[in-house]
């Protein structure tokens, strides 16, 4: 246990309480001590009965059972090996930029879930950070099912193809997709290569409760510098029940 501790402590902030408060939402309402019926986002309840919490909640709930629990072990594999990777390279040392990014991508996401009429937003949501990640890494290859390689900037349209054909879905991926993209426009391309403004500056009261730290990441728009080989281990590619992972070959 102390091992496990060790390891939950040392992950960044938002990571660390992302993936805790997935896992006690989800297992809360398993066993009953929450309703499930409460937890996810539906119109009626959240406009016409301010249930306001259900925006929240919807995030971090995931019905367990026989059928889902290795879709929502895979979910939770992906939001802790996605969000780590930004908040540890991209957005290192500025947790306000990366806490604004995740709120931006919540929003939009509640947005989708309303009008879309789907209850649950973990999905969208981790594949949105996924997303983004893939942009900003998007000449790395990656391998996926049976050995097939390709740039990381496809991996999350292989996965919404992989899950329209297997299980006919992918509406939910298509979301995080856009969301992830709109953010990635937004916050890099737009500034960069037609010169506007950041139009998603994180707010200065949010730095005042996260302020910078010293040694992070400063550049935008660019991948994280990747370390020398002797430093990072090989990564692989592993399949899901929906989704696989995009990893760095050859190091």
């Amino acid at each position: 246990m102390s091992d496990v501790r060790e390891w939950f402590n040392s992950l960044p902030i938002f990571t660390r309480w992302w993936l805790l408060l997935t896992a006690s939402f989800s297992l809360l309402g398993r066993f009953g001590f929450l309703s499930p019926e409460r937890l996810v986002l539906f119109y009626e309840p959240f406009i016409n009965n301010f249930e306001i919490w259900r925006a929240v909640t919807s995030v971090f709930f995931y019905p367990l059972g026989p059928k889902t629990g290795f879709h929502f072990m895979i979910n939770c594999y992906f939001l802790y090996n996605y969000s780590l990777r930004l908040e540890r390279g991209e957005y290192d040392g500025r947790p306000a930029d990366y806490l604004y990014m995740l709120l931006f991508n919540w929003i939009c996401c509640v947005i989708g879930g309303l009008f879309g009429e789907f209850p649950l937003l973990m999905d969208p949501m981790v594949l949105s950070v996924l997303y983004i990640w893939c942009q900003l890494n998007r000449d790395t290859i990656v391998n996926f099912w049976f050995g097939t390689q390709f740039k990381a900037m496809y991996l999350p349209w292989v996965l919404f193809g992989f899950n329209l054909i297997i299980s006919g879905g992918g509406m939910l991926e298509l979301v995080g997709i856009l969301v992830g993209h709109l953010y990635f426009f937004l916050k890099f391309k737009y500034p960069q290569e037609f010169g506007g403004p950041d139009l998603l500056a994180s707010p200065k009261f949010l730095e005042s409760y996260f302020p910078p730290q010293s040694g992070g990441v400063r550049g935008f728009g660019t991948a994280p510098t990747q370390r020398a080989p002797h430093q990072q281990p090989a990564r692989n590619m592993y399949g899901g029940y929906q989704w696989g992972r995009g990893q760095v070959l050859g190091q």
